[in-house]
């Protein structure tokens, strides 16, 4: 790993873990699939993804696709949902041009959040 991206790496973690969570009101549990699109890869989007989404305990997968653009298939409370997706709407070192939001079915067993390589 080069140094610049352990170095990127390290403050997108130190930045991820100061976001102030709010007080939740309890909210149904829900699958999305989210696409962003923009500048959205090579500046730490999807670590930043991982590193809420396990502070929140929401479950599903991050990865980016070929187009550019980074997918997040999300599974939790729907107010936790909604807050990820407004912290990576407004993080600073990406810029998300387009989002689409697509409800999906939920999917039972799911425990954990992954970063898919």
């Amino acid at each position: 790993m080069s140094v610049f991206k352990k170095l990127r790496n390290e403050y997108v973690i130190w930045h991820a873990n100061r976001v102030k969570l709010p007080k939740f009101t309890p909210s149904i549990f829900v699958r999305k699939k989210v696409i962003f699109s923009g500048r959205v890869q090579k500046v730490g989007f999807r670590l930043e993804t991982y590193c809420i989404a396990r502070r929140m305990k929401l479950t599903g997968c991050v990865k980016n696709l070929k187009d550019g653009s980074v997918e997040a298939e999300l599974q939790g409370e729907e107010s936790h949902i909604d807050f990820l997706i407004s912290c990576m709407r407004s993080l600073k070192r990406a810029s998300v041009k387009k989002m689409t939001v697509i409800n999906m079915p939920f999917r039972e067993g799911e425990e954990s959040f992954t970063i898919v390589e």
